[in-house]
């Protein structure tokens, strides 16, 4: 069966294409509306001359493709609130920093900060002007006042909008990219107290959905569970996984299970047998299929609405509900078309879907196994059941993981290989797992939760930890720091559809195919070695501490004045070293003076020794806010470009920016410009 046969998934292809040319080159509204509606003429032109004929014609279907890739692009900046002028930042400017009295209403609560509690928030007005726009609230926590703020409250209050700041160091998660994503571009930080609540009705069915999860979890809190075993039980039932702690959260990660805290497709496949068994009487009465699919869609939704639609759940949702449809009135499925058209759906109210990771792991996965899984199993069939069982378990989950490996390892830079062992202990029975939490939340809403179903199911879900967090502790098996590059995904995967070809039809040709693509692969590596930086010297930031890395050919001296703890917390080399292919780490101390080919760097730390006079840098870093007189300093040794790390007090820093303004002088402070890099 040859995938690119149905027009649906040809049609999905464009789609995605346009989504991707309207996200990168940001195409103004206007523009990409005139473009879709100029090509509507020809496309109904060439539509009836192909209907007229009885044939079809490629002038038709390049015309077709074009729509389709141009309504992608429509709908990119269709749904960038920016594109419109009631959005709210046509209303502030940064550069003024003036305070805007806003309203607001609470949207989404997200996990709590070491130092301020999160929420997205929708922007209703400023200074008496509607506006529309989403951006980040933080509150500041407070032990003495309530900080805890409900889904559809609205407020007032005096703020100043700050931009969201981006990745001050090279390789680092980029955060504002993140939100922009989400259409949030702005962040705003204020306390409990300055906030004036004006409403705490529910105005939204995202006000509704957080009620009854609030309403579920008032329940089950009465009971005996654990706040581990609730954190679970709120993630597989209800979609919600801000209480999960972080060690919890990483024994999944580290396992190859964090699929199964993600409400998915075989979740949502579950709850829709349930549903199906319970509606299933409804078939006896006059259009008795059509009500009852009409309910199990609505139902499936409402799941969704109440796990927050996230890429996951809604894609799951979309897809399930197409499936239903087509079940319960007895047309013809295929699987390939039921996920195009869902893809196609989920893409065309949210776009910017498209580059959630989960998203894309989740269809890159859900594709995989319909396509490897049939080719692996059918190698071997055992006649015993159990074994059989295991088997195909074992197959499926070796075909998800041959698809999203690459992608994996681009995003995550590690991979579980005791992935397959937690897979095949727990997803036997995550049906089990599922059913009866569905049950207790039932029961528990109810009032009719026996204490002997609380103590089984809380069992149970700490065995499901434990066995996790021990699978997670076999540290040997986790391969961490993988360098894989978007070079390497693409090479990655062009090997896997050779391999793909192959398990399909052994024959030369597919297997001159393996040899041609394994050989692209070992190209891109030696591409890739070829063309890292050779010499770099990096001055990190790193809060109240200093961290320099000289990077030369493949080899990387690190050197700072971090303690222990700051040692063990800091990701920043890590980072660095895995984005840049560097293999071999070395540390060294502080040094005063740096000799990088023909240019100099001069070090000047709390002492402000700098008796040089011969000594002309063409760098100067100031780290431990030495007490300087910054005019004599620079008539005295002259350098051409002044750096301030992040170990230093934030006056001296706007004291030194002051002089160097006046001086002309180049000034980079890495607290606000970032790393500072000298390639030589």
């Amino acid at each position: 069966m040859q995938l690119m046969n149905f027009t649906i998934i040809k049609l999905t292809i464009c789609l995605v294409i346009g989504i991707v040319i309207g996200y990168l080159f940001n195409v103004p509204l206007s523009l990409s509306l005139c473009i879709t509606t100029s090509l509507l003429v020809p496309l109904f032109v060439f539509y009836f001359i192909a209907k007229k004929r009885f044939i079809k014609t490629r002038w038709f279907g390049l015309f077709s493709f074009l729509m389709m890739i141009s309504i992608g692009v429509l709908t990119v900046s269709f749904h960038n609130e920016k594109n419109f002028s009631n959005h709210y930042t046509n209303q502030i400017s940064i550069e003024n920093n003036t305070l805007k009295t806003i309203t607001f209403r609470i949207r989404d609560v997200l996990k709590t900060g070491k130092f301020h509690n999160k929420y997205v928030i929708e922007i209703l007005e400023i200074d008496d002007t509607k506006v529309t726009g989403k951006t980040l609230l933080n509150i500041k926590r407070d032990s003495l006042a309530s900080s805890v703020l409900k889904v559809d409250d609205i407020f007032i209050s005096k703020i100043t909008f700050k931009s969201i700041t981006p990745p001050l160091n090279p390789h680092q998660f980029n955060y504002k990219t993140y939100l922009e994503k989400k259409y949030i571009y702005h962040q705003l930080f204020i306390s409990n107290r300055s906030l004036l609540k004006v409403s705490s009705n529910t105005h939204s069915l995202f006000g509704l959905a957080s009620n009854i999860r609030e309403s579920i979890n008032s329940k089950l809190k009465s009971y005996s569970f654990k706040l581990d075993e609730l954190a679970i039980i709120n993630a597989l039932i209800l979609g919600q996984r801000q209480d999960i702690s972080d060690s919890v959260y990483n024994s999944y990660v580290n396992a190859g299970a964090i699929h199964i805290l993600a409400v998915s497709g075989l979740h949502v496949g579950i709850i829709l047998i349930i549903l199906g068994l319970i509606f299933k009487p409804i078939e006896n009465f006059k259009h008795g299929k059509l009500i009852k699919t009409i309910l199990l869609v609505i139902f499936l939704w409402c799941f969704a609405l109440i796990a927050g639609l996230s890429a996951s759940v809604t894609r799951a949702v979309t897809m399930f509900s197409i499936i239903a449809i087509a079940m319960n009135l007895k047309r013809p499925t295929n699987i390939h078309n039921t996920l195009a058209i869902s893809m196609f759906i989920i893409l065309l109210f949210k776009p910017l879907f498209l580059f959630d990771v989960g998203f894309q792991l989740s269809y890159l996965a859900v594709f995989s196994i319909i396509i490897v899984d049939p080719l692996i199993y059918k190698k071997w069939k055992p006649k015993n059941k159990v074994i059989d069982f295991y088997w195909h378990t074992f197959t499926v989950t070796l075909s998800a993981q041959l698809g999203i490996i690459p992608l994996s390892l681009y995003y995550f830079h590690q991979f579980p290989s005791l992935f397959f062992i937690s897979n095949l202990v727990i997803i036997p029975f995550l049906g089990l797992i599922l059913g009866l939490g569905i049950l207790v939340v039932l029961l528990a809403i109810l009032g009719l939760l026996p204490q002997f179903i609380v103590d089984i199911y809380g069992r149970i879900i700490s065995l499901m930890n434990d066995f996790i967090a021990w699978i997670s502790r076999q540290e040997v098996f986790l391969l961490k720091e993988i360098a894989f590059s978007l070079l390497y995904v693409l090479a990655a995967y062009l090997v896997i559809i050779s391999l793909i070809r192959l398990l399909k039809k052994w024959h030369y040709s597919n297997l001159k195919y393996i040899l041609i693509t394994t050989v692209i692969f070992q190209s891109v590596i030696i591409y890739t070695n070829y063309n890292k930086s050779k010499n770099e010297f990096i001055i990190f930031h790193k809060n109240r501490h200093s961290l320099i890395g000289n990077t030369i050919h493949n080899k990387m001296i690190v050197a700072h004045d971090f303690d222990s703890i700051s040692k063990l917390k800091s990701s920043i080399i890590k980072n660095y070293s895995v984005g840049n292919h560097i293999n071999i780490i070395e540390t060294d101390s502080l040094k005063t003076i740096y000799l990088l080919n023909k240019k100099k760097l001069l070090i000047i730390d709390s002492l402000g020794v700098y008796n040089i006079k011969s000594f002309k840098p063409d760098y100067l870093l100031l780290r431990q806010s030495p007490k300087i007189n910054l005019n004599r300093l620079i008539d005295s040794i002259k350098p051409k470009c002044i750096i301030a790390d992040g170990s230093n007090y934030k006056s001296y820093i706007e004291k030194w920016k002051t002089v160097c303004k006046k001086r002309a002088l180049s000034f980079h402070q890495t607290g606000e410009k970032g790393a500072f890099i000298i390639r030589y």
